[in-house]
C-alpha cells in the first residue's frame, strides 16, 4: 500500500497562486507515474497533470497548460502542483494519485490509479 497525504490549497483571489503538496509513504513512490486530478461540484473528475516516475516528461490538460507546474522529489517521496494565475473555474477538490496511462484511438489518456490522496479544496474568488 502507498499512502498519500496532501497539504496546501485554500482560498485565493483570481490571478493568485497556490502550491499543493502530496507526501507518499509505503510502496516505492519513485516507481509510479503520478498526477493530480480535480473535481468541481456537480462535475466529473478531471485530469490536471501527470509526471513520469523519474520526474522527466510532464503532461498537462489544456485548461491548465502554461499556468500549472507539476514536479516531484523522489528523494523526499513528494509530489507538488504549483498553480499560478488561478481562475474561478479552477475551483475544485484537488487530489494526488498514482496514474494509469492509456492510449485510446491514438490519444493519451490519464486515469486515477489505485492510490489516491484525501483531497484538498482550492477555491478561487473572482
Amino acid at each position: 500500500q502507498m499512502k498519500l497525504v496532501q497539504s496546501g490549497g485554500g482560498l485565493v483571489q483570481a490571478g493568485g497562486s497556490l502550491r499543493l503538496s502530496c507526501a507518499a509513504s509505503g510502496r516505492p513512490f519513485e516507481a509510479y507515474l503520478m498526477g493530480w486530478f480535480r473535481q468541481a461540484p456537480g462535475k466529473e473528475p478531471e485530469w490536471v497533470a501527470s509526471i513520469s516516475p523519474s520526474g522527466g516528461p510532464t503532461y498537462y490538460a489544456d485548461s491548465v497548460k502554461g499556468r500549472f507546474a507539476i514536479s516531484r522529489d523522489n528523494g523526499n517521496y513528494s509530489l507538488y502542483l504549483e498553480m499560478n494565475n488561478l481562475k474561478p473555474e479552477d475551483t475544485a477538490l484537488y487530489y494526488c494519485a498514482s496514474v494509469i496511462r492509456r492510449y485510446i484511438r491514438g490519444e493519451m489518456r490519464f486515469e486515477t490509479g489505485e492510490y489516491r490522496g484525501q483531497g484538498t479544496q482550492v477555491t478561487v474568488s473572482s
